[in-house]
């Protein structure tokens, strides 16, 4: 019989056999065996352009909260696949709500030209959304319940859509894209990370056409932008 091994001895070469997988996978006279998942290959953009047309159609058909009731049209978004930039707003407003389209009226048309100023083009590379996706009430705030029935559409546009960086419009799309709590005053002036993706809050186009005081900073905010994005 041969000589018992000293179970120390086995518990080490079972330590070692461990450490040995985790940096390169079982070796074996075959070579190395590694039992992690190989990672999903990225969707071609004919994959992605039907991924996001089905979640657009689960929007369309989506009852998940009580804006659903008094919509006209849902408001999936707008834009190019891999843009420069993602503008997000609070929710669609009234000709928004007629056309199915985001920011077409006169707060859109103001957007056009913020964004134009630094070679951006909605079409050509820019994509454009909101955090909910029907007009809620005389423009009222969207309500918590609505976020979250709406927000995992957004969250699974984001990730088909890969913005470079995501521009923030107001309060609302701010705290939620942010995760901070703080008027739209307090958090515009700097850059932040919506998971890795750079991300510039500013002022809405409607406060800015209400009051015009508001032009320079918002102009400091596109110039924030317009860097992180030459970076």
């Amino acid at each position: 019989m041969g000589k018992e091994q000293d179970p120390l001895v086995i518990f080490r070469e079972l330590l070692n056999l461990f450490e040995d997988y985790t940096k390169s996978g079982f070796k074996t006279q075959y070579g190395n065996i590694s039992l992690t998942k190989p990672r999903n290959k990225p969707l071609d953009k004919k994959k992605r352009s039907l991924t996001l047309q089905e979640i657009a159609l689960k929007i369309k058909n989506c009852t998940h909260c009580d804006l659903c009731f008094n919509r006209l049209n849902t408001v999936p978004g707008e834009g190019v696949f891999d843009p420069l930039v993602m503008i997000i707003g609070e929710g669609p407003g009234a000709d928004e709500d007629k056309t199915g389209r985001p920011f077409v009226g006169r707060a859109g048309q103001y957007l056009d030209k913020w964004l134009k100023a630094i070679n951006l083009i909605r079409f050509k590379n820019c994509y454009i959304g909101n955090i909910v996706k029907c007009r809620p009430p005389g423009n009222r705030d969207p309500k918590p319940e609505e976020i979250n029935a709406c927000f995992p559409y957004l969250e699974e546009q984001i990730k088909l859509i890969r913005p470079k960086a995501i521009l923030t419009l107001g309060r609302i799309s701010s705290q939620i894209m942010i995760g901070i709590q703080k008027g739209i005053s307090s958090l515009r002036g700097g850059a932040y990370f919506y998971k890795d993706i750079p991300l510039v809050p500013t002022f809405h186009p409607s406060a800015v056409l209400r009051d015009s005081t508001l032009r320079k900073a918002v102009w400091e905010d596109i110039k924030l932008l317009r860097s992180i994005l030459k970076q």
